[in-house]
């Protein structure tokens, strides 16, 4: 579930609140208790980390093996050009 960061516009307070997607926004501040809460726009709060994705993941067949039929024609030609 994520945390959604809410501010009152009458008080200035502000709260973070764990809700489901699917629920109602919160509209009473705790601390004036007006309806006045507005939700905050923030960064999420995940972090992508790890090497990604790659091109060959998900591909199947003669598909797989793109990147290595470029890199390895460079590298004859380049190898073969040097000697």
């Amino acid at each position: 579930m994520p945390i959604y960061e809410y501010q009152c516009g009458g008080c200035g307070h502000e709260l973070e609140a764990l809700q489901k997607m699917s629920d109602d926004p919160l509209t009473d501040c705790p601390a004036c208790q007006t309806p006045q809460l507005v939700k905050m726009i923030s960064a999420a709060g995940f972090r992508l980390a790890g090497t990604g994705w790659y091109e060959t993941d998900f591909k199947t067949g003669k598909k797989k093996n793109l990147a290595d039929k470029g890199n390895s024609g460079a590298a004859s030609s380049s190898g073969a050009g040097s000697t």
